[in-house]
């Protein structure tokens, strides 16, 4: 026969010191005896809060906050800038737009032009070039033979 235990007993680990329990966890001894830890299911105690000191004490500006405060009149300002230049600018820049839109209207018109021309001058460039033929034809009768002469100039 097994005289042995059918689950073997659980390993002995050494007691954790008070110091190593984590907070909301605590040592408890269940009723065979043994010690194990616990969550705490009820309200624990807060350690207790540090004495406030008795005057305030100045903490550093952050360098972020620094830089911040530095470029807000910077930026401010030249937004501000742009804004009087464009101020300044607006009349320029409508007579800048009338010019450019005459001159987009110069260019469509000289275009149409210069196509009208070209295709003159081509006209008259292939009608100088081109034979003129003529046919002279001439036939006696109802059923007579027809005679013709062809004349390239």
């Amino acid at each position: 026969m097994n005289t042995e235990h059918p689950h073997p007993a659980a390993p002995v680990l050494p007691a954790m010191l008070a110091e190593e329990i984590p907070p909301g966890v605590q040592e408890v001894i269940l009723p065979n005896g043994e010690r194990a830890l616990a969550y705490s299911t009820g309200p624990t105690n807060p350690p207790p809060a540090p004495a406030a000191p008795a005057t305030p004490v100045a903490q550093p500006i952050p360098a972020w906050a620094k830089s911040t405060a530095l470029l807000a009149p910077t930026v401010g300002g030249g937004i501000a800038i742009a804004a009087v230049g464009l101020s300044a600018a607006a009349p320029g820049l409508v007579a800048v737009s009338h010019v450019l839109w005459s001159a987009v209207a110069a260019i469509a018109a000289g275009g149409t032009v210069a196509a009208v021309v070209i295709g003159r001058v081509r006209a008259r460039l292939t009608a100088a070039q081109r034979p003129h033929i003529t046919q002279h034809v001439t036939a006696t009768g109802l059923f007579g033979r027809a005679n013709g002469t062809i004349n390239h100039r």
